[in-house]
């Protein structure tokens, strides 16, 4: 730009020699040449007005300021009887710009990229600009690997001196990671170091994941990773020592070699403690996990630091300093640790102050706090307090953050950040089948209504074999301690005479029930409900003669008075995306005396979490269930157990699994459910890839297993499968989907590989 100016300026001084010694007044001043630009854009940066005395050097610093705009890639001034006369030549505007070769990314996005380094229809031409959009095009397919690509680019003139840009792009094949090599290592083997790499040689998954393709950032990631390793392993004067990264001639394939220096395995020798200790020392000491004689382990390290910080955080001291000072012996391998507490002051929570929440009130989300304000600042409590707003499912988010106080040493505020997701859904839908005819089904539910935190909900399903009309209301704090109340209003209508694989029957079932919930622990429930049932029971030519002598023996119509009493413990990370944490629900109906019906039904399911890595979850969850009749009656076979589906053993049809009866020799088996339930899923849950900041969308691969059973539970007869699914909160309620494959099914089984379950069941 430099020699542009000095250019402009010689030209001027040669072609302008008269104004340096005849300075003039000028009278007026004319533009010429320009053809797209306005001539008010030009008297605007022209430093020079009508009236003023131009000389030699304002006439630099207009020429300087023209050029300076980028229009013109030529200025000249003339004189003409006191009339400036400014000529210029302006650059051409870019008409189009078009891109022709490129598949690994869409034109589009590419040029999206060129406008964020400047380069644009409509802009003015610069080959500075073009130079550098070339090399961000470069830079996108580089970051992809493809380090072989090149990029053409012409300009072509067009009418109304407008330019159109042309990107001609070879990309290339990409460039794999053929080999990581790890040098200095004795203690590991180099299989087990390399596994620790996000970064590997391709593979079956690769292609999906990109992770043989190299990246700066995720090998610094892995190299911290390998550092961690050995540090959690005693290494304590581990180093790397050099990263080498060579592409070959052909920008086909990469290599990365990593040179390490291991040092030698140090234990602990002893632990101290120093400084004040305004909890006892002992109770401090116990949170420590290294133990003397032990080889040290950094991660335990920095967990006892977080363990001690957050018990002195407990006590009020919520900027307490916790230093661990290591005594190297090098000549014994031996180190030891003198942790320094300083809790610093104590403090106390000042105001509690809520954002986000446009459509839940506050009340809502305070009473789920267990940290007050105006008590002393407690970390647990804090944690409990998140965590138990995010259970509410009603955020997709919950951030909480401690600032101190302005001039307030001795005070923190708590400032509890909340991203709402919606809480509310209105379904409609109608469809034909050969077997239901007509089905029309709708449903509103609401599980924040008008933001106090109460849920209610009303459904209706039609169709000539599943009938369903139910209204729900539950006020989870009917009282200020957070005993919950709630009613069930319900008609159930059950035909299955036109399902061949279902025992054929019919029910039309009335009822209402009563729940009250009350909390015995921080993440414990009892609940109890109370209902009343009128079930009218009818059978068919088809039906099995066990449901006739059931109607003969009770009647068509029965009365029914449940009672149920259930417990549940909720210690979960998140209910959304679970991470850790257990979840327990143990459940049980009894007739109670008076009514038609003399049974009982015990069931229990419990969910246990666990982080495998910071991506990959671990879920168990196992389910138990067992019924009978009392006083001399049998359970009824409407009231049996069921299993096979997305809720249980997925790649079976629903509720298809267990005993198995025919009506006469030429019908099919149906499925008769039986008195008792096993049911076990492990599962290992996963982010969907490129989208691992999305909360709501997760993947999970998973072995299935489970059957019902009529008398003694035969481990022969379960099922089992395997497969994958995945799993979406949606604005309109969750979605669920799996792909599973049967691994010991039966011929009289009835298969579903693919099932999907939408909203959740009343």
């Amino acid at each position: 730009m430099k020699l542009k100016y000095l250019a402009a300026f010689v030209y001027f001084f040669y072609s302008f020699n008269s104004l340096a010694s005849e300075p003039f007044i000028v009278k007026d001043i004319r533009v010429e040449g320009i053809q797209r630009t306005e001539a008010g854009t030009v008297f605007s940066y022209l430093p020079i007005k009508v009236g003023d005395a131009l000389d030699d050097v304002r006439a630099a610093a207009a020429i300087k300021a023209l050029y300076a705009t980028g229009f013109f890639k030529d200025v000249k001034l003339k004189s003409e009887d006191g009339v400036l006369i400014v000529q210029v030549e302006e650059r051409p505007a870019i008409a189009e710009i078009s891109i022709n070769g490129a598949k690994e990314f869409e034109p589009d996005k590419l040029k999206e990229g060129l406008k964020q380094a400047g380069l644009s229809e409509s802009r003015i031409f610069s080959r500075s600009l073009l130079d550098r959009a070339e090399q961000e095009l470069k830079r996108q397919y580089i970051s992809r690997g493809k380090y072989a690509v090149k990029v053409t680019t012409t300009t072509t003139p067009l009418e109304r001196n407008r330019l159109g840009i042309n990107f001609d792009i070879k990309e290339g094949r990409t460039a794999r990671i053929r080999q990581i090599n790890i040098v200095g290592n004795d203690a590991f083997n180099d299989d087990d170091l390399r596994s620790l790499f996000v970064l590997r040689t391709p593979g079956m998954l690769t292609w999906f994941t990109k992770n043989d393709q190299y990246s700066k950032q995720k090998l610094s990631a892995d190299l911290e990773t390998l550092r961690s390793y050995y540090l959690d392993r005693g290494y304590l004067e581990f180093g790397i020592e050099s990263t080498q990264v060579s592409i070959t001639p052909n920008m086909r394939d990469i290599y990365i070699t990593v040179n390490i220096t291991e040092g030698e395995q140090f234990t602990v020798s002893e632990i101290k403690m120093a400084g004040e200790f305004p909890v006892p020392e002992e109770e401090l000491r116990e949170l420590i996990l290294l133990e003397p004689g032990a080889v040290f382990a950094r991660e335990k390290l920095t967990e006892s630091i977080k363990l001690i910080t957050d018990r002195l955080g407990d006590d009020g001291y919520a900027f307490a300093n916790v230093n661990a000072s290591p005594e190297l012996d090098k000549e014994n391998q031996q180190t030891g640790f003198t942790f320094f507490i300083d809790p610093g002051r104590r403090v106390y929570v000042r105001r509690i102050n809520i954002s986000g929440n446009d459509r839940t009130r506050d009340e809502v989300i305070r009473r789920e706090f267990r940290q007050m304000e105006g008590g002393w600042h407690s970390t647990s409590k804090i944690n409990l307090s998140r965590r138990r707003v995010d259970r509410l499912f009603f955020f997709t988010s919950v951030d909480v953050e401690t600032p101190p106080v302005p001039d307030a040493p001795d005070q923190v505020d708590i400032n509890v950040s909340v991203v709402e997701r919606p809480t509310g859904a209105i379904m409609f839908g109608a469809g034909f089948s050969d077997r239901q005819g007509l089905i029309l089904n709708g449903s509103v539910s609401q599980n924040n209504i008008f933001g106090t935190g109460n849920h209610l909900s009303v459904q209706v399903n039609t169709g000539s074999i599943n009938k369903l009309y139910s209204a729900s209301f539950t006020n989870p704090y009917f009282t200020a301690d957070g005993v919950s109340l709630g009613f069930d209003v319900f008609r159930r209508n059950l035909n299955t005479s036109r399902l061949s694989r279902v025992q054929s029957f019919r029910t039309n079932t009335t009822g209402f029930t009563t729940r009250v919930g009350i909390p015995i622990a921080e993440n414990d429930i009892v609940s109890f409900g109370l209902g009343a049932e009128q079930t009218s029971i009818g059978t068919f030519e088809d039906s099995l003669p066990r449901n006739q002598r059931f109607v003969d023996e009770f009647g068509s119509t029965t009365n029914n008075f449940p009672f149920t009493i259930s417990w549940a413990r909720d210690r979960r990370d998140s209910a959304i995306y679970t991470t850790s944490g257990t979840t327990h629900r143990l459940f049980g109906e009894i007739s109670v005396p008076g009514g038609d019906l003399n049974y009982y039904k015990i069931s229990y399911a419990q969910k246990w979490f666990y982080p495998i890595t910071e991506t990959f979850t671990f879920m168990f969850n196992g389910e138990l269930g067992l019924g009978d009749g009392y006083s001399g009656n049998s359970l009824p076979f409407f009231k049996n157990f069921f299993a096979g589906g997305n809720n249980s053993v997925r790649g079976f049809d629903l509720n298809s699994l267990g005993p198995r009866e025919r009506v006469n020799e030429d019908s099919r088996s149906v499925a008769l459910g039986g008195n008792k339930r096993v049911v076990g899923n492990l599962e290992i849950l996963f982010p969907m890839p490129f989208m691992k900041d999305d909360r709501s969308l997760r993947l999970s691969t998973f072995i299935d297993g489970g059957s019902v059973f009529a008398g003694k539970v035969e481990l022969n007869e379960m099922r089992y499968s395997a497969g994958f699914a995945v799993s979406w909160i949606s604005p309109m309620g969750p979605l669920k989907i799996s792909l599973a494959k049967p691994l010991n099914d039966k011929p009289e089984d009835n298969l579903q590989v693919l099932q999907f379950q939408f909203g959740q069941q009343f």
